[in-house]
């Protein structure tokens, strides 16, 4: 497709990616305070100055005001405009990756949903159930787009999930938590049972080697939530995984 077509695309996707980057905030910011992201509208943390339509506005409403509530003064968060422009950016570097396509999509709502659970996993040590849900749905989307694969889909559920279940029951909880095991049936759901089985290899790498640093360098805890590392390994399976499985299984090639 020319450049001069493809470029008003990216910035739509770039537009809509931040747009959901908003309701992102909303959600990562009010879930783990058990405040309702549907009926409760958008206010100051301070003041409770109601912000109109035009103090929302994705990313630009924040630079306008200068990081300040437009009424008191106080200063917004710089996590509203950096998650917006993280979830934008992500969207357009998938559509570039992978074409204009329905696959980009599922990955860019993936991605929003991954990034979501993982910094309320990583306050809260919990997984609300309905990202797992959402995730499972982009996944039957996923298989109904490549039904001559729908065994790999199928196994993908279960592959990973089912050791974890066991793993769950056998510890009781303590070596891994129920929101994980759900997350890796819904991620398997998506992913194929190759590409969740990369997954969850590249998450437990990350994890063990990534709070390793944090016990040294800030003397965190041993216990860890899984979920950001478990989501950063579903991506990456999700945007390399094929060719990383090819990669590898070329080394063993006669």
């Amino acid at each position: 497709m020319p450049a001069e077509l493809l470029i008003p695309i990216y910035i739509f996707v770039f537009l809509f990616g931040i747009v959901i980057g908003s309701f992102l905030n909303v959600c990562m910011i009010r879930i783990p305070r058990g405040e309702s992201i549907v009926t409760e509208g958008s206010h100051c943390m301070k003041c409770g100055y109601r912000l109109r339509w035009y103090d929302l506005i994705p990313l630009f409403s924040w630079l306008f005001l200068r990081g300040k509530c437009r009424k008191c003064g106080e200063k917004i968060s710089p996590q509203y405009p950096v998650v917006e422009f993280i979830n934008g950016a992500v969207y357009v570097f998938v559509f570039v990756l992978k074409g204009i396509t329905i696959e980009s999509l599922l990955l860019c709502l993936l991605f929003s949903a991954l990034f979501t659970l993982s910094v309320i996993d990583f306050k809260t040590y919990e997984i609300p159930v309905g990202f797992n849900i959402f995730i499972a749905v982009l996944g039957l989307v996923r298989l109904f787009t490549d039904l001559s694969n729908w065994k790999d889909y199928l196994i993908g559920a279960v592959s990973i999930s089912l050791f974890l279940l066991i793993l769950l029951l056998v510890s009781k909880g303590r070596a891994i938590g129920g929101g994980d095991v759900k997350l890796m049936a819904a991620a398997g759901l998506f992913l194929g049972w190759k590409c969740a089985i990369l997954a969850f290899m590249v998450g437990c790498i990350l994890g063990a080697c990534i709070h390793l640093i944090r016990m040294k360098v800030s003397k965190e805890g041993s216990v860890l939530a899984m979920g950001p590392y478990l989501s950063a390994g579903i991506f990456i399976a999700a945007l390399w995984g094929v060719n990383i499985i090819t990669w590898y299984l070329g080394f063993y090639a006669f």
